[in-house]
């Protein structure tokens, strides 16, 4: 019997379950034409405060932007340190550098992938030492799960800085009883379509509980502009989220509770079927991940090997990040916390993504555990 073809990402089984009501919610904005912020922008806006119970969201063009507009109002300038983990997407020390600031370089705990805080210390202490301006910590809650925000957080309050939380791959995750976007000063997600909570197209948000710092975001997003349009009281850029992404993102969000369930179950099954032959990612106490990235390490194994098997048999894989940003040609002169980040460069070396999707049926999860294990084995 031939197998169905496995998706790394299913968009389009999540897509054959909303199709109808995706249609209707373009067609509403196809009708009134409010192509830039139309009521869906609003409406989308107040649904997911509603969902992770932020005061403030705010639609914007995308997660980069979402990150950089939070940078701009809080007026990041050359001279200021910015920390950060190495082992993340680009976007989150892009935006740094972009504003002008020092991307400090802060390593990870190897369980989680997430912002070791004792490596976080150490970037405080030299950066402190080198005279620059201590402004901001940006965690981020790579492959879905929380950073250890307990543990960062008095780190930042003690050094009197504010804090970004990058939520671009953990938005729907949950803290120790608080939602992903009511945690630090503002939190940043991306509505990229592989997100856990993904767009047809760009698209991104920033959340906040305070009324001054949304008030200035809402601003910087529209050029800069004040109460008068063509009076820009601020340099800006423009940040809008389409009306249309918006309207799709209303009914993605509607089943979104749902989708974070099934990948928490198909995160168990992998772990169950997985932990005797690989390390499998360690999901903090009382917290919920949305698992944007299911990855595991075969520490000592050849990674090449395992993914060519995986390829024969049809399993699709991934790896983020095969090399941390403090070894990328654009970001290398950046410093770094202590004499290095040794954790960073070795998971770099080992880790590997597989299929992960709400739509993940048992057999195929059956299927990809039964074929790692032979690959791991081979």
């Amino acid at each position: 019997m031939t197998r169905k073809p496995l998706r790394f990402i299913d968009l389009a089984a999540q897509q054959e379950r909303i199709k109808d009501r995706i249609d209707a919610a373009i067609q509403r904005v196809l009708a009134h034409g409010a192509y830039i912020m139309g009521p869906e922008v609003a409406t989308f806006e107040r649904d997911l405060e509603a969902f992770c119970g932020a005061k403030h969201a705010i639609g914007c063009s995308n997660g980069t932007d979402a990150l950089m507009l939070c940078l701009m109002a809080r007026g990041v300038k050359p001279g200021d340190a910015v920390f950060c983990p190495s082992f993340t997407f680009a976007a989150t020390a892009e935006v740094i550098a972009l504003v002008g600031g020092t991307a400090w370089f802060v390593d990870i705990h190897e369980d989680t992938f997430n912002m070791d805080p004792e490596s976080l210390k150490r970037a405080i202490g030299e950066a402190r030492k080198a005279g620059h301006r201590l402004a901001g910590v940006i965690p981020v809650d790579l492959f879905g799960q929380p950073a250890d925000y307990q543990a960062i957080e008095p780190i930042v309050a003690e050094a009197g800085m504010w804090m970004l939380c990058d939520a671009a791959q953990g938005f729907g995750g949950t803290y120790q009883g608080r939602k992903v976007g009511t945690i630090g000063d503002f939190t940043s997600t991306s509505f990229f379509p592989a997100k856990p909570l993904g767009a047809y197209g760009d698209g991104g948000a920033i959340f906040t509980n305070d009324d001054e710092t949304a008030a200035v975001i809402r601003s910087l997003l529209v050029h800069g502009q004040g109460t008068d349009k063509y009076d820009n009281v601020r340099i800006g850029i423009n940040g809008r989220l389409d009306t249309l992404q918006a309207a799709i993102l209303i009914e993605k969000l509607a089943v979104f509770p749902g989708e974070i369930d099934a990948r928490n179950r198909v995160a168990d099954a992998y772990a169950d079927g997985l932990r005797d032959v690989a390390i499998v990612p360690t999901v903090l106490d009382g917290c919920v991940s949305t698992w944007a990235q299911y990855t595991i390490r075969t520490p000592g194994r050849d990674r090449s090997k395992i993914l060519a098997v995986l390829k024969d048999k049809g399993v699709p894989t991934a790896v983020y990040y095969p090399t941390p940003l403090h070894r990328q040609t654009a970001y290398r002169h950046f410093p770094v916390a202590g004499n290095g980040l040794p954790v960073s460069d070795r998971v770099a070396q080992d880790v590997f993504s597989l299929p992960m999707h709400p739509y993940l049926e048992a057999e195929d999860q059956a299927y990809i555990i039964e074929s790692v294990r032979e690959a791991i084995a081979a």
